[in-house]
């Protein structure tokens, strides 16, 4: 199989409209990621950090593009009613790929703090973007990088201020909506200035019942004593396909957490490459699957500690039912002159059914001697005497279980600052685990 053709055979027919209806900085670096795709296409599952996802197979079918950017029939803040209780929070949509901006909420943002279109904002303030985009998102080391940059026309901006505290929570909806199979090439672009700190809320959606293959491409600057919360709750549906790359970039005394989640989906490979260039810097990396029937969930960590005096904390956590596939990679990698380096890596897996399967590969590479490192990994079933014991007492077999797969995750859950986001967790996790759809309740494009 090779995907590839089709994707290289649109660009070279649709170049100039793929620009037409983008920004001159997004324009500049198209091209070169295009020739990187031509040389060196999706990566095969002999690539180390593919082995476990087949991309050319899930980049194979024929989707449609909205190159035109032609107008989605949605109106978000009508139709979409997907609060958590009790989170005050500044609420921004993306429909497809495309940042909203027909009806902005009247935000209590402190000034000089953007969200907004990327597109809009490369063209108002091209020497910023310049500066970050695709600094770290390199098309050459990375098939999916490249085929979002040389497709993407729009996408996302944060940007905060030096100094700026954003107290309240950025919240951002990500909704795939089409009436026909239809690619999305979502870009974010985030930048956190030096002494600021905010802290974002990312949820993916399907409006529609249909196919969508989505590729994502986040990248996040963190200055000096700056402080980044990002959490990312994906709920979409079995006919989803998602490729999602997070780049992180940490300068000295920064702070960052990152949180993802995923609930509902098809098929999921997201990867996560994370620098720590300043000495000081904490970095803090969660996650959560739970999957059922088919779905496959491919987490690919890499935490790269290129500065001393820096720690790094990582726990990924997997609930696997029915045929579900997981797969986990996680690579902590201490270059030379990274004293005084303190990692942990946890991967911690359940299996509820024989039929579910959890690869797991947590990986340390150390070039520096006075650190402390562990890593570990677990793959286990239910407890036959807890559930034995539990249903002693009276509580049927299907709760006993589901109480203990609760109990299994609600480390991961536990370690949301948000109080009110952990506490919807909760509710979304009991829900999914009781074999609900758990669709937030009063959505109209869920029902």
């Amino acid at each position: 199989m090779n995907s590839e053709q089709q994707y290289i055979d649109l660009y070279r027919q649709a170049a100039s409209l793929i620009a037409g209806h983008s920004a001159p900085p997004l324009n500049a670096v198209r091209q070169k990621a295009f020739e990187d795709f031509v040389r060196n296409g999706f990566p095969s599952q002999k690539v180390e950090r593919y082995k476990y996802t087949d991309i050319d197979a899930l980049f194979a079918p024929d989707y449609g593009l909205n190159l035109n950017r032609l107008d989605i029939p949605v109106n978000p803040y009508d139709a979409f009613r997907c609060d958590v209780p009790n989170l005050s929070t500044s609420l921004y949509f993306v429909v497809n790929d495309a940042f909203y901006n027909r009806l902005l909420p009247k935000s209590t943002l402190p000034e000089g703090v953007v969200v907004g279109s990327l597109r809009d904002f490369a063209e108002a303030h091209p020497d910023i973007i310049a500066r970050y985009y695709t600094r770290i998102a390199d098309t050459a080391a990375d098939g999916i990088t490249a085929l979002n940059t040389m497709l993407a026309q729009d996408g996302l901006l944060v940007y905060v201020p030096r100094g700026v505290q954003v107290e309240r929570t950025i919240q951002v909806i990500n909704i795939l909506r089409s009436d026909v199979n239809l690619m999305v090439n979502r870009r974010v672009l985030i930048i956190i200035e030096e002494g600021a700190s905010a802290r974002l809320l990312f949820c993916d959606h399907a409006a529609d019942d249909r196919p969508f293959l989505t590729t994502q491409v986040i990248e996040a600057y963190v200055a000096e004593r700056a402080a980044l919360e990002l959490y990312c709750l994906e709920e979409t549906h079995y006919k989803n396909t998602r490729a999602s790359n997070l780049y992180i970039e940490q300068q000295a005394d920064s702070r960052v957490s990152h949180h993802l989640i995923t609930l509902h989906n098809g098929t999921t490979r997201n990867r996560t490459d994370l620098i720590l260039r300043g000495e000081g810097a904490e970095c803090t990396l969660n996650g959560c699957v739970v999957a059922d029937r088919r779905q496959h969930v491919d987490n690919n960590t890499l935490i790269d500690h290129q500065a001393a005096h820096c720690t790094s904390n990582e726990l990924y956590k997997y609930v696997l039912d029915d045929e579900a596939t997981g797969a986990f990679a996680g690579r902590v990698l201490v270059r030379h002159g990274a004293q005084k380096t303190v990692s942990q890596e946890r991967n911690q897996n359940l299996c509820s059914t024989p039929q579910a399967r959890m690869y797991t590969q947590p990986m340390l590479e150390i070039y520096a001697d006075d650190v402390k490192c562990s890593h570990g990994s677990t793959v286990g079933q239910l407890n036959d005497a807890a559930l034995f014991y539990m249903r002693q007492r009276g509580i049927p077999l299907h709760e006993a279980r589901l109480l203990l797969q609760f109990a299994f995750v609600n480390e991961v859950i536990d370690k949301v600052t948000l109080t009110p986001l952990r506490d919807r967790l909760r509710y979304l996790v009991e829900k999914r685990f009781r074999g609900e759809l758990s669709k937030c309740e009063g959505c109209k494009l869920c029902r």
